[in-house]
């Protein structure tokens, strides 16, 4: 069961990425943000009663502090998505976010299992691999005229994707520190800190936050998909160990990277290929550690 639903989590996740980082090309960021959270704030609402729970005065104050981290995660992430290349982002993004709860494990006295050790360092290996080169474009642009070797850089995106993993990492070490019969009540603190925080920053420093009504449902399918994986990530880690509910979450990538290429028809070099597969295979070792 904790299985299916990490699974299910990473899916809604990876799409909702996809949705959130297509919708940030084409309309103000924060306008994305504020939106998408609103939509899944009354989306989890209609849910809540459902999924009956016990409010603990704690959980609220966990819950606030997902929302900050929340907040700059998706934030970042978007950001990322919007300027770089969601195959090479995605990746990024999922390894810190799988390897930062491993490390907090290690030093509360959580000895990671060989095999999770190895997963850690195909993580290092993989981000190296995919910010080496710039991507290739999208089929039927053209490739751009040969120039002299210039110094090299990073790709767009990567340092707000490094940013969004480790707030992502630190999202689902929170998360887990509330109580089991919780349910829902620390998501409900959660999402309220982290749109009144997006909303009044944007309204302070004078940001766009309206959206013409053609976008509404790009944002729907962000923010109803991303509540129903933060919904299924509560259930799943109230039923099992963080450090395997958070790794597997961390497969989103696997959805992202798949609609970017299906919709997007991105394409990537080799080697930006090889360190795709390198971050899901140290994803993968890191999820079988127990």
């Amino acid at each position: 069961m904790v299985v299916a639903l990490s699974v299910a989590c990473a899916l809604f996740y990876g799409a909702a990425d996809f949705c959130g980082g297509l919708a940030a090309r084409r309309m103000p960021a924060v306008a994305v943000l504020v939106w998408s959270q609103a939509i899944g704030f009354v989306i989890l609402l209609a849910v809540m009663p459902f999924i009956p729970g016990v409010p603990h005065l704690s959980d609220f104050g966990w819950g606030a502090a997902c929302g900050v981290a929340g907040a700059a995660a998706v934030g970042l992430l978007y950001r990322a998505l919007a300027v770089g290349t969601m195959g090479v982002i995605s990746p990024i993004t999922a390894v810190l976010a799988a390897a930062v709860p491993v490390t907090f494990a290690f030093f509360r006295g959580d000895r990671p299992a060989p095999i999770a050790l190895v997963g850690i360092g195909l993580a290092l290996v993989a981000v190296v691999l995919v910010s080496a080169v710039a991507p290739m474009p999208p089929d039927g642009e053209d490739a751009p005229l040969a120039r002299s070797p210039q110094p090299h850089r990073f790709p767009p995106g990567i340092p707000e994707a490094l940013g969004a993993g480790l707030a992502f990492g630190f999202f689902f070490i929170a998360f887990a520190q509330t109580h089991t019969d919780s349910a829902l009540y620390p998501l409900l603190s959660t999402r309220v800190t982290s749109l009144a925080l997006l909303a009044s920053g944007g309204l302070a420093l004078r940001l766009p936050l309206r959206v013409h009504r053609p976008g509404m449902r790009i944002l729907f399918l962000c923010g109803s998909m991303d509540m129903a994986a933060n919904i299924l990530y509560v259930l799943a880690v109230h039923r099992g160990a963080l450090s395997i509910v958070a790794v597997i979450t961390s497969l989103y990538p696997v959805a992202t990277v798949a609609l970017a290429a299906i919709m997007l028809r991105e394409r990537l070099v080799p080697v930006q290929w090889t360190g795709v597969a390198i971050a899901l295979a140290g994803v993968l070792c890191i999820a079988l550690a127990r």
